[in-house]
This record gives C-alpha cells, sequence and structure tokens, in this order.
C-alpha cells in the first residue's frame, strides 16, 4: 500500500510538468521598435522558458538585480487542452481551451548581449519568475481568438496594449508549427509575442493585466 501511495505522489508530480513556448518577433510595430523593421519572419520564431519560471496566483516577481534591465512584454497566453503532434492548421482549435495575459520578463541588457554573441536567449528569458501568468478565460467566451485585445497597467496607468488580430502568424499557425517539433501535451502554455510598448519594471511597482475589459493578472514587483 505504500509503495502504491509513492506511486501515484511521483506520477501526480510528472503530470504536473508543462512545457512554456513563447514567440518572438510575432507583432510588427514591436519588431520595428526593437529590430528598425517591420517584416514578418521567415518561420516563427519559437523558444522556451524553463518550469521555474512560472509565476502565478498573484505571487511577487522578485526583481532579479543581477540581470540589469528588466522589460515587461505583455502577451495573449494560451493553454493547450490535448495531446498533439504534426497538428494541421485547419484542426489546432481544438488543441487549446483557454487563453489569458502573460507576461514575458526579458533581461534586455543580457538579451542584446546574447544576440550580438550569436547565443540563445533562454538566460534573458527563462529566469525564475520570468513568465507572469494570469487567470485562466474559455476561448468560447470569445467571438474570435484572433480579435481578443489585451493590455497591462502598471501602477494605474495603461503602458501597453495590443490585439491578437494584428499577430504576424496567428495562434493556428503557430500550433500547427510549434508541434512539428514537440509534442504539445495536456497543460503546456504558449506566450504568443507582444505589441509595441516594452519598459522597465522597478521595485513596488503594481501590474495589472486585461482581456478586454476583465482583469486577469495582478501581482506586485519586489
Amino acid at each position: 500500500m505504500t509503495s502504491f501511495f509513492y506511486f501515484c505522489i511521483i506520477n501526480l508530480q510528472y503530470l504536473s510538468i508543462m512545457k512554456i513556448f513563447a514567440i518572438g518577433m510575432n507583432y510588427p510595430e514591436h519588431n520595428k521598435a526593437l529590430h528598425g523593421a517591420l517584416s514578418k519572419p521567415e518561420e516563427p520564431v519559437i523558444f522556451t522558458k524553463a518550469d521555474s519560471a512560472l509565476l502565478k496566483d498573484h505571487k511577487p516577481f522578485f526583481i532579479p538585480d543581477h540581470l540589469g534591465n528588466i522589460e515587461y512584454e505583455a502577451e495573449l497566453v494560451v493553454r493547450i487542452c490535448r495531446l498533439g503532434k504534426t497538428i494541421s492548421e485547419r484542426f489546432a482549435h481544438r488543441y487549446y481551451d483557454a487563453v489569458t495575459v502573460g507576461i514575458d520578463f526579458t533581461a534586455r541588457d543580457l538579451q542584446t548581449k546574447l544576440k550580438a554573441a550569436g547565443r540563445p536567449w533562454e538566460l534573458c528569458k527563462g529566469f525564475d519568475g520570468a513568465a507572469a501568468l494570469g487567470e485562466w478565460v474559455p476561448v468560447d467566451k470569445f467571438r474570435d481568438i484572433q480579435a481578443i485585445r489585451f493590455h497591462l497597467d502598471i501602477n494605474g496607468q495603461t503602458v501597453q496594449e495590443g490585439c491578437s488580430s494584428d499577430m504576424l502568424y496567428k495562434v493556428d499557425e503557430i500550433i500547427a508549427y510549434t508541434s512539428r517539433y514537440f509534442t504539445l501535451k495536456t497543460g503546456d502554455i504558449l506566450y504568443t509575442g507582444c505589441p509595441s510598448g516594452c519598459g522597465p519594471v522597478h521595485i513596488d511597482d503594481h501590474l495589472e493585466g486585461y482581456l478586454e475589459d476583465r482583469k486577469v493578472l495582478e501581482f506586485n514587483c519586489k
């Protein structure tokens, strides 16, 4: 009986592990601000974050002082709801069931250094707490996943806003492309890219994220 108990605990821990995918350069104005061009990448720019990057349930974000300038990137986030591999784009809508607002925190100075050296982005994108996540809202609450407006407020002022209609690669395209390289599993999450308006966060900042008029994300920086 004891062996069975520990077997269940181990398997529950295993099942709780999810993958965090993120898309870079998926909004034209953001590309222009950071890269000086509005052009669409030839393929979706995908990177991953460690599971320890996940920040949810209103827990505070502790700004890592050894990483230099930390910037917010508010994004629409999609939750995967079933197992899938090499998913056809026309069936991709069956593989997610909820959306929210998340923040892809970025160590901008480190990112600039890594890009100049031609190195991967994980260190500047996947550190602890770098994937803030709001409360999930079922997809069927919205008319069209590609027509969802979202925004981020800091200390009561709107600092970033966007609409999923402006994505260069749409959600179904991203799902299909990502599943060519990774098996998608229930509970995996996908950050779909950020619009223009990124900026730094500071100690004592109060962040609030909205899907349309619904607040789904709220926490403090420390």
